[in-house]
């Protein structure tokens, strides 16, 4: 997911996608620690993934 397909949702939409990342980004933290995942390299992506959701929405609010 890139910035650009970030900046077309609405405020809601943001909202939504964001939870479901943190969501996923709990589970495979339990599959991780657990040892039933061995794929590494999505962790870091939905860190990403967050990141540029919560940036976008900063940038947002100091807009208004």
């Amino acid at each position: 997911m890139n910035a650009k397909e970030l900046r077309q949702k609405d405020d809601a939409g943001l909202g939504d996608e964001l939870l479901a990342l943190r969501k996923a980004q709990f589970s495979l933290r339990v599959q991780l620690a657990t040892q039933q995942s061995g794929n590494t390299n999505l962790k870091r992506q939905l860190r990403k993934d967050i990141a540029r959701i919560k940036t976008i929405q900063h940038e947002r609010a100091t807009a208004k």
